[in-house]
């Protein structure tokens, strides 16, 4: 296997010498590599991705740490949580008390009013006077990093968001009481 300085027309080739191999070459390729023998289940096709794969990995390098900790995460099963920064230059509208506020994200923070916030929280305490999480406050939801809603008019005059008639309610049944 080529060190880390090679070039990538010598990978390239490697990589094209690892597809031609038969499954013994294969296999003992991967034991001269990894220093174990592969697993049984393996057959020649997720073989050869896993040595090319090493290869490549050997000459540019592993995965980036915030991958390398995604990965970990979710190898002890934890929830993956999207990123919920928003890019720099995204314009948020949140229309509060009947004024329309308009936030823009800045790369080191917020801009309201000519202002600049160092978090959405901190604009949304501003607006309203009292604490706001401001991704909520905003409607940036939490899973695709963009808006909830938009205060963009309907065609029928309503603000996304906002219903057009009012909610059917759901009757209840009376609670009877236990003797």
């Amino acid at each position: 296997m080529p060190s880390k300085s090679a070039d990538t027309a010598t990978i390239e080739a490697e990589i094209d010498r690892i597809r031609s191999l038969g499954l013994d070459e294969l296999r003992n390729l991967w034991r001269k590599t990894l220093a174990s023998p592969p697993p049984a289940a393996f057959g020649r096709d997720l073989m050869v991705r896993l040595l090319c794969w090493h290869l490549q990995e050997q000459a540019f390098g592993g995965l980036d740490p915030n991958t390398a900790k995604l990965l970990n995460s979710l190898l002890r099963g934890d929830k993956h949580r999207p990123d919920r920064r928003l890019k720099p230059g995204t314009v948020l509208v949140r229309v509060y008390q009947g004024l329309r506020h308009t936030v823009t994200v800045a790369p080191d923070g917020y801009v309201w009013r000519e202002q600049a916030y160092a978090s959405l929280s901190a604009v949304a305490r501003a607006i309203t006077g009292t604490s706001w999480n401001g991704h909520r406050f905003f409607g940036v939801g939490p899973r695709h990093n963009c808006p909830m809603h938009t205060d963009v008019e309907r065609p029928d005059g309503v603000a996304n968001g906002a219903s057009p008639r009012p909610r059917a309610t759901r009757k209840r049944r009376p609670t009877r009481e236990l003797r």
